[in-house]
């Protein structure tokens, strides 16, 4: 098992670890988690050997084998299927060894080298491998290309495919989703629920935790805490324990401050002298409990449309691509005002290329396209974030787009995607991945789209930035087309799907996990085994469906896809109505802190100003009653939207 006890970890000045306590049982998938910068690579680094305890211990068995993904990528000419089976480190050191005593002519070693070939499996790795690199999305005929050949998201798939083909009995991935489509995350989902070992993740992406692990390790206060189940049970136990620890914070301070005055009463009569130094005893031994100091959750929305045309946008008979290659044709799409699309499909299906055309980025080389008129696209994808100038502040990338604007006004806006202060006027070049997204979403933002057409939004997002990215776009009230890798956001504001394959757009009738079973029966296969053997014999095609349950099951599809668009349109009215009265309460309880404050003041009771005092009385009774007509009405619409749910 890996114990760690009293672990203190200091990297340069700061204390990432302070006497932190942990221990994870052989055979457990953890996912660990904690803010940005709390000292989760640096954890994995020490269990790597690469750095050491500043103070406590780390221990884990010395035989364990230990499989994680390499960050660089040399530029190689050896094939990508080679350099995916070199992750066998065994498999090769025997290979040269077998060919060292060919050389050699030693029979006795070559027999010994086969038996331990055979035990390594050596005569199935071409087909495991084929299997993986399939599985993370590789095509048959990318598997003979060589390494040098491939982008910098690609090769970061080969170092995981490394990884999952070295035999361990740790394996540590660090964002192993961050480069992967859908159908890569969910392969590789189904891969490591087989892995036998002790599997350590850090991950932003919580469905892909809630799919895998069954530990939750948490860095939080130079601690490390351990939690059983995946991340929403995490979530769930976490808020109980922060409202234990508040309420039991609270009590104390009660209970402290009651001991505090009677020692302060009673201290200096003789008669209660004894009383009070047994309370200050108390007082002395009684363990001080620390205030939660639970960070505000960043939030942030989109601003309301100022206006939508109906349609936004029509492709007829369009033909999509790039110069003389066709990706995609015979397309056929309207996008209606308020229209919620997942854009679903395998990797180098075309969804990009299909999202370029629709922004314009691709002109369509057949066919037409139609912008409506007061069409404003709101567009997100990875070379957004490549394209902000790196020697520049968010205060110039915003200025840039609104220079008629006060610089405060500005300023005010970037504050609230926390960018306040210095940072807001400082370059851009030391921010993180994350930060990046997070200042090319506030430019989306403040430009007010009516549509949002969104590649691949969270890449580089923490947690707390993709929970609000996901609130934000559940709100939004224009039509959204979105592309992503984590389920979560997808299930959380999309209301229909399309999907992209076969050259061809069309509509997919079903939910997240029909596409799953659709992915694993058409394109993916069962993944390999990280355990046994494959033998490619024992690979089977699905059993078909029967007609007429194809039938019922699609006939279920098309009510269920009925239902959900029914209540989307019950529900859009409620929720706008909902939204309306918060802004009225908001406003009204602004003017009701006003009022209390003129009213406070004394002068206001003078004779002289005895009108105005009756004024601002009426004025308040007459608020009072209007914000209870306003809270009764938004309970109802809560209970309502509750009744529709």
């Amino acid at each position: 098992m890996i114990r760690l006890q009293s672990l203190t970890l200091i990297r340069g000045t700061k204390p990432l670890l302070e006497g932190a306590d942990l221990a994870l049982n052989p055979g457990e998938k953890v996912g660990l988690i904690g803010a940005n910068g709390s000292g989760k690579s640096s954890l994995f680094a020490l269990l790597r050997g690469e750095l050491h305890p500043d103070a406590g211990d780390a221990d884990f068995p010395a035989a364990w084998r230990i499989a994680h993904v390499a960050q660089e990528t040399p530029a190689l000419e050896r094939s990508a299927l080679d350099y995916a089976i070199d992750g066998d480190t065994t498999l090769r050191r025997l290979e040269s060894e077998l060919a060292e005593a060919e050389t050699a002519h030693d029979g006795h070693r070559i027999g010994e080298l086969h038996a331990a070939l055979h035990d390594a499996d050596a005569y199935t790795v071409r087909a495991r491998a084929e299997q993986l690199l399939t599985g993370l999305g590789f095509s048959r005929v990318q598997l003979e290309q060589p390494v040098s050949s491939f982008s910098g998201g690609w090769r970061m798939r080969l170092n995981l495919a490394q990884a999952l083909m070295c035999p361990s009995d740790l394996l540590l991935l660090d964002e192993p989703t961050n480069h992967l489509d859908l159908d890569a995350i969910l392969w590789l989902e189904d891969w490591l629920k087989r892995y036998p070992g002790t599997l350590i993740i850090i991950s932003h992406d919580r469905d892909f935790l809630d799919g895998v692990v069954n530990v939750i390790a948490h860095i939080d206060g130079r601690k490390l805490k351990r939690y059983g189940g995946n991340y929403s049970a995490f979530e769930k136990q976490r808020a109980i324990n922060l409202a234990l620890s508040q309420a039991a914070y609270e009590k104390q301070s009660r209970e402290r401050a009651h001991l505090q005055s009677f020692i302060d009463r009673f201290k200096a009569k003789a008669t209660k002298a004894k009383q009070a130094q047994s309370r200050m005893k108390m007082l002395a031994k009684m363990e001080e409990l620390a205030p939660i100091h639970a960070a505000a959750a960043f939030s942030f929305e989109f601003r309301d449309p100022e206006r939508a045309p109906n349609p936004l946008l029509v492709l007829e008979d369009v033909t999509a691509g790039y110069g003389d290659k066709t990706v995609l044709s015979d397309l056929n799409l309207t996008l209606q005002a308020g229209q919620r699309i997942g854009l679903l499909g395998v990797n180098g299906a075309g969804k990009s290329t299909l999202i370029k055309t629709l922004v314009g980025d691709l002109p369509p080389l057949s066919g037409s396209v139609t912008q409506g008129k007061g069409l404003a696209i709101g567009y997100f994808a990875q070379h957004q974030v490549e394209m902000l100038r790196h020697d520049q502040s968010p205060l110039w990338h915003l200025a840039k787009i609104a220079p008629t604007v006060r610089e405060q006004e500005l300023r005010n806006f970037l504050g609230g995607f926390n960018f306040a202060g210095d940072m807001a006027s400082a370059s851009i070049a030391p921010f993180s991945g994350g930060e990046k997204a997070r200042l090319a979403l506030a430019l989306i933002v403040w430009q007010c789209p009516n549509l949002l057409l969104l590649d691949e939004p969270t890449n580089h997002l923490d947690l707390e930035t993709r929970e609000a990215l996901t609130v934000a776009l559940a709100q939004f009230e224009g039509t959204l087309v979105l592309v992503s890798h984590d389920r979560h956001l997808l299930r959380a504001t999309t209301e229909e799907f399309l999907i992209v394959a076969d050259g061809g757009l069309k509509p997919f009738d079903g939910d997240l996990d029909d596409y799953r079973d659709w992915l694993f029966k058409t394109k993916l296969g069962k993944p390999a085994d990280p355990v046994a053997r494959m033998e490619q014999s024992e690979i089977r095609e699905p059993t078909a469906e029967s007609p007429r349950g194809a039938a019922d099951r699609k006939e279920q599809k098309r009510q269920e896809a009925e239902a959900r668009q029914r209540q989307s349109a019950q529900r859009k009215p409620i929720e706008g109505r909902i939204k309306r009265l918060e802004e009225l309460m908001a406003r009204l309880n602004a003017r009701k802190t006003e009022l209390e404050t003129l009213l406070a003041d004394p002068d206001i009771y003078a004779e002289a100003r005895k009108p105005e005092m009756m004024q601002l009385h009426r004025e308040q009774a007459e608020l009072l009653q209007a914000l209870e007509q306003l809270e009764g009405e938004w309970l109802e619409q809560q209970e309502a939207l509750e009744a529709i749910a």
